[in-house]
This record gives structure tokens, C-alpha cells and sequence, in this order.
């Protein structure tokens, strides 16, 4: 380095992304995990209820293709198409977006790393997560124990509550406190509530916690495990009090997958939203997709963990507000 250079809390800002970057591409290339990089634009978009994605037309020749294009709000979709044309484990890192998301910890613009391991189960995945972030604190010279816990029993453990069985109002005794507005809400509404009010903000800083084995209610795109009860074969890992990771043994099944779909677009009509384009491409090929499990972790969630901060501009070349 030269040494004249003065190392300002910016440039130790923009240094520490470029530290993960290096080590999340070696951490992939020791164990043979490809690179790939995907389109930013769809002309699909994500149904997900719960996300908005940005829109932008298209002003070119016709038959290029749908003339609304939607920005990627995960590189999942593309991700699946390619395992489904043999290309086997692979990862991407780069930017996703995601509109009406802004605020201290939440940027419109943000990067995901997203990876698939093939012929893996979720539980395979999630301790390879474990590690990966792991590698990430060591870097800064910190270490972190880890809790792994089945959904059902963390709830019993930490509220006495049962939530596969709870009565809603049992559910929402906990939350009383809060005056939140129960119109619309449903089971699963007070089951995230509960996480992200009672559950999440206790997890100690120097904690990795995994969830792991939701109810089937809350599959999003994993697979359901028959049982008494079901269960979707998915989990989440957070560092401290963050949510990092979101991973799922994945479903492979078209018809539920566009079921799955379709049932997104009804809520979003009951909510007044737009109903999204359905990815026919990745229908079209899903059934061809081997047995895997996949992962998406957040980047900013993880370099504000590791830089100590609780606010997105920290550890952003220029937020949203100055880009």
C-alpha cells in the first residue's frame, strides 16, 4: 500500500466489502462452486405479497420480448434454470432491488449472495452457511457460538407457546404491548410478529442462531415434508439479532410451484396490489432441476454485523438518499 495513503473510516468502509468479496470467492472456489452471473432485468416478476419490485420499460424492437422488464429482487429464478440445464453447484453475488425498502437498515439497492448445492439436504446447506460466516467473523478476529433449533420446539423453549397449535389469540397475547392492528393478520402474520418482536431482538451479538423446519403455511419456495404435522424444509440463520440467510430444500415440483404462485397473486389482489407475470421460463423447466438445497444471504446484513453498526449507510459506498 502506499504510504502516504491515508485510510479514512470510508475507504476501511469500501476495504472491508472488497475483504468479504475475496473471501466469499475463495471460500466457493476451494470447494468447487461455480461462479455465474444472471440477468439483473426479467420479463417475469416476484409475486411475493410481502415485496414490491421496480418496474422499467423496455423501448427497443418488439421482438426482443416483453416490452416491461422487472429488476431482479433475488437471482433465484435464473439460478434454478441454469441447475436445470446441468450446469451443478453454483453461487452469485451480486445487486438486487427491492422498491419501497428504505430506512436505517434496509436500502432499495442491496447485495445478495445466492448458492446452490446439488444432491444436498437443507441441513447440509445450513451448516455450510454456519461456516461461511464463521470465515466472515474471523476476518475481523471475532467468533461466535451457534444454536440450532427446530422452529416448533424454539417457540416452546423461548414463549411457551406451541405454533403449529396455539389458538390466535394466544399467539397475539405476547404482542399486547405493541397496539398492533389485527385487521388482516393472519396465523402466520402473528408467528412472524413474534419472531421479529419477542424472539429476534433477544438473540445474543455473539450468536449465530439457526431456525430450521417451518410450518408448511410458511414454505415460501422449499419443499414440504409430509408428516404429523408437514413441515417446509427451510431455515434462516442470524448473526446476533440480524437476519442473515434464508435457505430451502427446494421445490422441483412445477404445478405446485405454479400453484404456489397463483395463490401469491390472489393475496396480492386482496391487498389492492398488481398481480406479477408468472415465470413461465423457470416452470417450463423445473421439473428438470435435481434434488438441491439453496441459500440467499444478505451482504449488507453481514457487513453491518461485522462492522458493528446498525445502520445501512455505514457500510454503503453512498446510500440511496445520495446515489
Amino acid at each position: 500500500m502506499d504510504a502516504n495513503l491515508v485510510v479514512t473510516p470510508f475507504r476501511r468502509r469500501l476495504q472491508g466489502r472488497a475483504q468479504l468479496y475475496a473471501l466469499i470467492r475463495a471460500f466457493f472456489a476451494e470447494r468447487n462452486v461455480l461462479e455465474v452471473e444472471t440477468p439483473i432485468l426479467s420479463a417475469a416478476g416476484n409475486t411475493d405479497p410481502n415485496i414490491e419490485s421496480f418496474t422499467a420499460p423496455f423501448s427497443g424492437h418488439i421482438d426482443a420480448g416483453a416490452r416491461e422488464r422487472w429488476l431482479r429482487t433475488s437471482p433465484e429464478h435464473p439460478l434454478k434454470r441454469l441447475l436445470a440445464d446441468g450446469v451443478g453447484d453454483c453461487y452469485e453475488l451480486g445487486r438486487v432491488f427491492r422498491n419501497g425498502e428504505a430506512g436505517e437498515r434496509h436500502n432499495p439497492e442491496f447485495t445478495m449472495l445466492e448458492w446452490y448445492r446439488v444432491g444436498w439436504s437443507h441441513r447440509q446447506l445450513m451448516e455450510e452457511t454456519i461456516t461461511l460466516v464463521e470465515s466472515a467473523l474471523a476476518m475481523v478476529g471475532r467468533r461466535a457460538e451457534v444454536l440450532i433449533e427446530g422452529y416448533r420446539q424454539f417457540f416452546i423453549d423461548e414463549l411457551l407457546l406451541d405454533p403449529l397449535h396455539a389458538e390466535i389469540d394466544e399467539l397475539r397475547a405476547p404482542l399486547a404491548e405493541y397496539n398492533i392492528e389485527p385487521s388482516g393478520l393472519t396465523r402466520d402474520d402473528w408467528l412472524d410478529l413474534l419472531i421479529t418482536h419477542k424472539l429476534q431482538p433477544a438473540f445474543p451479538l455473539d450468536r449465530i442462531t439457526v431456525i430450521h423446519d417451518f410450518p408448511a403455511s410458511q414454505a415460501a419456495l422449499a419443499r414440504i415434508r409430509p408428516g404429523d404435522p408437514p413441515m417446509a424444509e427451510r431455515f434462516e440463520l442470524y448473526l446476533g439479532p440480524y437476519e442473515l440467510a434464508n435457505g430451502y430444500q427446494e421445490l422441483n415440483d412445477p404445478s405446485e410451484q405454479r400453484a404456489r404462485f397463483q395463490r401469491d397473486n390472489a393475496r396480492r389482489r386482496e391487498r389492492g396490489l398488481r398481480e406479477m407475470p408468472i415465470d413461465e421460463q423457470l416452470l417450463a423447466v423445473l421439473g428438470k432441476m435435481p434434488e438441491c438445497a439453496g441459500v440467499a444471504l444478505g451482504i449488507e446484513r453481514l457487513l453491518m454485523c461485522l462492522a458493528g453498526t446498525d445502520k445501512i449507510g455505514d457500510v454503503l459506498a453512498f446510500p440511496f438518499s445520495q446515489a
